[in-house]
């Protein structure tokens, strides 16, 4: 299980064929790697399930490899569907286990078990950024003039990059970290490092087209991969407000609102966070969120009303059909604006 979402074996995987499930979502959410958070958002697992599938099976329409099967217990297509799923049909690759030891992940052991398996997830989160919004982690990473910006200091607004940036960071890893070239081509294993960086491009693009067609400016996002019968598969989620971040007439329409609004009312938290993490590195060790000295509040009934509204109306607009009963777009973005 994840954060968001649970596991249904049909048929598990062998070392001969792939097998068969679905990802349940919840309406749970995480942020800065927390995990489960206190409050659910009413009807946001419909809202990820119906987004992902309407972005696989544009992914599907142009001969984009997925694990994608369909929705619902029947794997049918989204358009067989009068309600918006929370199940997604998909073809289940091997998770070798990940050691941590001696401080360190051993990945030799890794893709010693994934060489066996009729194909595997590859152990990288590929990250593509069309600009760059403020809470992008790029901003603390690297100067402007570095992805090809003439200027000296970040703004205190989005930014649009001259050309999409790709960028590969760790999957199974307790906390994220972001890799050089030669580090994440010897983790990603048998899985060649350009085809994951082109497949990354094409799934930016036909996200980004769509995004633009609904009236959202696609920011950013990640995709996931499997590596089955020497082909890369886009796999786990695409292109939903988790997984990427989308803006609306300037406001972050994604999970980055509830980011955003944590560093505003709980800034306590985030900082114990951060520092677990540091310390974590520090000492070499897996569980940051052992060292973490504060947890974080409940939100108000309020902030929650109004985040299921922008998963919901957001949702609709995206995919151009009412699944949810929900405001208008644009009512529902202007009443986060102020979160």
């Amino acid at each position: 299980m994840t954060s968001v979402k649970e596991f249904v074996v049909e048929r598990a995987p062998t070392d001969d064929e792939l097998g068969a499930g679905r990802f349940a979502f919840t309406d749970d959410y995480s942020v800065f790697d927390w995990g489960k958070m206190p409050d659910p958002i009413p009807g946001k697992g419909a809202s990820l399930c119906t987004m992902g599938a309407y972005n696989f099976e544009l992914l599907e329409d142009v001969g984009v490899p997925t694990h994608y099967r369909g929705v619902g217990t029947d794997a049918e297509p989204l358009s067989a569907v009068g309600e918006p799923p929370r199940e997604l049909a998909i073809d289940l690759a091997t998770v070798p286990d990940l050691p941590f030891v001696d401080g360190a992940y051993d990945y030799d052991a890794f893709h010693a078990e994934a060489r066996a398996a009729a194909g595997y997830v590859v152990p990288l989160e590929i990250v593509f950024r069309n600009t760059v919004p403020v809470g992008s982690s790029l901003r603390s990473r690297v100067d402007p003039r570095d992805v090809g910006l003439d200027r000296e200091a970040w703004p205190d607004e989005p930014v649009d990059l001259p050309e999409p940036r790709i960028e590969f960071s760790t999957k199974y890893e307790e906390q994220d970290r972001y890799l050089g070239a030669e580090e994440a081509e010897r983790i990603a294993g048998a899985a060649p490092l350009p085809e994951l960086n082109r497949v990354a491009r094409e799934v930016n693009d036909i996200v980004t087209e769509r995004a633009a067609e609904a009236g959202f400016v696609h920011e950013d996002g990640k995709i996931e991969c499997v590596y089955a019968d020497g082909e890369v598969r886009v796999a786990d989620v695409v292109g939903t407000f988790d997984e990427n971040r989308f803006a609306y007439d300037g406001q972050e329409v994604s999970k980055e609102v509830v980011r955003q609004h944590y560093k505003r009312v709980a800034p306590d938290w985030v900082e114990a966070v951060s520092d677990a993490k540091a310390r974590a590195d520090a000492e070499g060790v897996a569980d940051w969120k052992a060292l973490c000295s504060a947890k974080p509040p409940a939100l108000d009934a309020d902030v929650v009303e109004r985040v299921a509204d922008l998963y919901a109306a957001g949702t609709n607009a995206y995919t151009g059909t009412d699944w949810f009963d929900a405001p208008p777009v644009v009512d529902a973005v202007d009443a986060v604006r102020d979160l």
